[in-house]
């Protein structure tokens, strides 16, 4: 296991190398200045080339590059006036357009993005993989052909549709929800919840029909599988034979499809986010962009790169616990 996870670590700490590589390359070749971006458009030549200096963005950019690896790993001193401002590492730099420190921008946002992607897993696993067993021992039953029809049109809506008519339905009409909004959970745990809960099912039902799927799918190849049928040879009931037998053989791509789900929701939940008002890492991430602000784009691409592999190695572990056959390594 020890060696396993440090393989892991080493892989993580290269996924990231080549991200941050990739994601400097694209953004220095795009159209804008990042120094006149951050001064503002009524700022003179000579003021421009003051906030380039103090950026550091007139040094050549593999030299940039690596000031900004220097500060993850030590932390790094930016010019701020007349003084200096120290970022502690992991250092991810400081925003073209605010000043502020991007991993305080980031830790002040993740609360929100991490609230709303664990709460939805756990509604679509609920959902999704409950669904996807009943409709596997109920196979060939009017119940069935239904559970299908409903994952099929699950997958077909986007979510910002369930979303407005949800909000509509519940928030505007029935009065039986309030109208979203993010409250830290250590302020007001009931609030907190009462908050994301229409979110998190915007989410979670979408989802949940691709779960529903995989998970009938996986059931179902697990049945036709040869110690499945000794089992059902000597007597063993069918519910007993899905629920102890087939649905935990099944859960191997259930597992692997959360991992990467989790992971890219921490920079991906753009639409949710803009829906809801909610000030989390997606609706952060369109932002920067659209101000070529370098530093907290690549910042919040490697948070990004960096939970789809943790959640990937958390699903390699997972693996060996639910299926005694698979050997990490």
């Amino acid at each position: 296991m020890i060696r396993f996870l440090l393989r892991k670590a080493l892989g993580l700490v290269g996924v990231l190398l080549a991200i941050s590589l990739v994601v400097y390359a694209v953004f220095y070749l795009a159209p804008g200045d990042p120094a006149q971006l951050a001064c503002g458009e009524k700022c003179s030549p000579a003021q421009v080339l003051q906030v380039r200096e103090r950026l550091g963005l007139d040094a050549p950019v593999h030299l940039q590059y690596a000031h900004f690896l220097q500060g993850i790993v030590a932390g790094r001193d930016f010019s701020a006036g007349t003084g200096l401002l120290h970022c502690p590492a992991p250092c991810l730099g400081v925003s073209y357009r605010s000043g502020e420190q991007v991993t305080d921008m980031i830790a002040a946002r993740l609360p929100v993005t991490a609230s709303l992607a664990l709460g939805a897993m756990v509604i679509w696993l609920v959902l999704g993989v409950g669904t996807g067993l009943l409709s596997a021992l109920r196979r060939g039953r009017l119940g069935e052909r239904l559970l299908t029809a409903l994952t099929l049109a699950g997958t077909a809506v986007p979510v910002f549709v369930i979303g407005l008519v949800l909000l509509i339905v519940l928030c505007a009409q029935l009065r039986w929800l309030p109208f979203p909004s993010y409250t830290p959970l250590t302020e007001d745990p009931q609030q907190w919840f009462w908050g994301l809960l229409l979110p998190w099912f915007s989410l979670a039902l979408i989802e949940s029909a691709k779960y529903a799927r995989l998970t009938r799918s996986a059931v179902l190849e697990t049945l036709a599988e040869d110690h499945i049928r000794t089992f059902r040879a000597y007597g063993v009931g069918e519910r007993r034979l899905v629920t102890r037998h087939a649905l935990r053989g099944a859960l191997t791509p259930v597992i692997a499809l959360t991992a990467l789900d989790l992971g890219t929701m921490f920079g991906s939940a753009v639409l949710t986010e803009s829906l809801f008002g909610l000030p989390g890492l997606g609706k952060l991430l369109v932002t920067s962009v659209g101000l070529i602000d370098l530093p907290t784009v690549v910042g919040l691409t490697l948070v990004t790169g960096f939970c789809v592999v943790l959640a990937n190695v958390v699903a390699d572990v997972l693996y060996a616990v639910t299926d005694r056959r698979v050997v990490l390594t």
